[in-house]
């Protein structure tokens, strides 16, 4: 997050611990071809999972009531984090047990939200460093139904882009056009209102390409993001995240709010 965003958000504390969604259950076509016997949060990176350093910037900033929606390889997940101990945290997991899309996880793990006003969503193959305390505190004080953490990149055209007035609210998302731009992209992390999960269609449902585009006009906000920004969706891109290894695991314990 850059400065002058940290500036404008008060110096109040988020004083609960929304639960935060991880959404582990896709299938990592792409990453066969290097990862033929792991689900894709598994993947290794350095010497943890990819999905570990995912737990650790959560850990790192006071959260610790974690969901793991899972699907693919369900039970090699569940053996790796059992409840959580291990890293002081608490995880519950919400199986798939046929594709139901990011969105159609979200809403079956709605039976674990029912004491949540909100709570956070992350990708299980991305990887954004932030303050997600900040992120919550500003999502509760725009009002809204949403919040996504964006982030400006020079070549937005594997991921699409989304685009913002000068009030963070979000306008429209653009469909990834496969030419070369800069742009602000989804960073793969977010903060919703408990009620968004009546208005996601049972089913397999996805929340980029449905479910989003059809809240836009319900209030979205973004907050943009300055720091690391990495996914493993491609052999490229897994590569490039084993070699930046330090650095990220460096990011996600550096974030702590002084909680643990």
């Amino acid at each position: 997050m850059n400065a002058q965003a940290k500036s404008e958000l008060s110096a109040e504390v988020v004083s609960d611990d929304p639960p935060v969604l991880l959404l582990v259950g896709g299938m990592g076509t792409r990453l066969r071809p290097v990862l033929s016997d792991k689900p894709k949060p598994l993947a290794p990176i350095g010497e943890i999972s990819f999905l570990e350093l995912l737990v650790l910037q959560i850990r790192s900033q006071g959260l610790h009531n974690l969901v793991m929606c899972t699907g693919f390889e369900a039970g090699q997940i569940h053996r790796e984090f059992e409840e959580g101990h291990r890293w002081n945290v608490n995880i519950k997991y919400s199986e798939e047990t046929h594709p139901l899309g990011t969105a159609g996880a979200i809403k079956l793990a709605g039976r674990f939200l029912q004491e949540s006003a909100d709570f956070v969503v992350m990708n299980g193959d991305s990887f954004l460093e932030l303050d997600l305390r900040l992120l919550v505190q500003f999502h509760r004080e725009q009002g809204g139904l949403a919040t996504i953490a964006v982030r400006h990149v020079p070549d937005a055209a594997r991921y699409g882009t989304v685009h913002v007035d000068a009030q963070h609210r979000v306008t429209r998302f653009s469909e990834k056009i496969g030419m070369p731009t800069p742009g602000l992209i989804n960073g793969g992390v977010y903060v919703f209102n408990r009620e968004v999960l009546n208005q996601i269609p049972q089913g397999p449902v996805s929340l980029e390409k449905d479910v989003l585009p059809a809240l836009s006009n319900q209030g979205i906000f973004a907050l943009e993001q300055d720091g690391m920004f990495i996914d493993i969706g491609t052999p490229e891109d897994y590569a490039r995240a084993q070699a930046l290894y330090h650095s990220l695991a460096q990011a996600a314990i550096s974030d702590s709010t002084g909680t643990s």
